[in-house]
């Protein structure tokens, strides 16, 4: 099974680089600058908007789409529901990032919402997929009131059954961030070691990991196969970006340097380990 899995990686990474394939995006203003970069970094091209009108013409033009709430603009009560709305009733693969899930009243009104549309793909870390479970109302989820912000109180593994929970919901799967990121489609669990911690000291990290597995969700009929790909270029890289910078600054450089290097067979390799199948 892992062989199989490292084949689907190595014919996403290439088929991506061949297609250049177009993800539109709803994201995070603070972030906006790096998922973007990373996303053609990898071999995809960007586009984010933020009027309905907008975000409805790339839901229908995209090959795939991204929406994270990390930053809540009024204007995104029209924009989100209407874009999910039409991505659900077309079947096009997206990935929802439910950033500080619990803070205020909007972010929790269309959290609730995308509970209907069910997301190909959710990122999130620990805290932020209990959080989303609980609002959901399923199994393993907790109450929000833990959340701090955009970061997790809790580990990876305490998600483990509310990231399966979500994934046997929406008929999707559910990446669980941290320093070994979790990806799960509720039957098979795989857990990507690697990575480094200075990764966590760029703002937005989450933010374009979640950007990059858009671009991948694209290629693939596999949402688990993107997912992989995605969480295992961003740990190869972030690994490799450590060794060769003094510091954060040339550190981010180097990371989107070598998420346009990396070979498909480098991203491949990244050890990750089949807990359940």
């Amino acid at each position: 099974m892992v062989s199989e899995l490292k084949q689907g990686i190595i014919q996403c990474v290439e088929d991506v680089k061949k297609n250049n394939p177009m993800v539109g995006s709803v994201t995070n203003t603070v972030t906006i600058n790096f998922v973007a970069n990373a996303q053609i970094a990898v071999g995809g091209s960007a586009s984010c908007v933020y009027m309905p009108d907008e975000a409805e013409t790339l839901v229908e033009k995209g090959d795939s789409f991204y929406i994270n709430l990390g930053t809540i603009l009024p204007i995104y009560e029209d924009t989100l529901p209407q874009a999910g709305r039409l991505l659900s009733d077309t079947h096009k693969n997206w990935v929802l990032d439910p950033v500080a899930v619990g803070i205020g009243s909007l972010r929790t009104r269309l959290l609730r919402q995308f509970n209907a549309y069910k997301p190909t793909i959710i990122k999130g870390n620990a805290s932020e997929i209990l959080a989303l479970a609980g609002l959901w109302g399923l199994e393993g989820g907790q109450a929000a009131s833990k959340v701090r912000g955009v970061d997790s109180t809790e580990l990876v593994e305490e998600a483990t059954e509310a990231a399966k929970s979500i994934a046997e919901h929406t008929e999707g799967v559910c990446v669980v961030s941290g320093k070994e990121d979790l990806i799960t489609d509720g039957r098979r669990v795989v857990r990507v070691k690697g990575g480094h911690e200075i990764l966590a000291n760029i703002t937005g990290s989450g933010c374009a990991l979640g950007g990059v597995i858009a671009i991948y969700a694209t290629q693939v009929e596999d949402p688990f196969i993107a997912a992989l790909t995605g969480v295992q270029v961003f740990k190869k890289a972030s690994e490799k970006a450590a060794a060769d910078s003094q510091g954060p600054g040339t550190f981010q450089a180097r990371f989107l340097d070598y998420l346009h290097n990396l070979t498909p067979e480098e991203i491949a390799d990244n050890e990750f380990e089949l807990v359940e199948e």
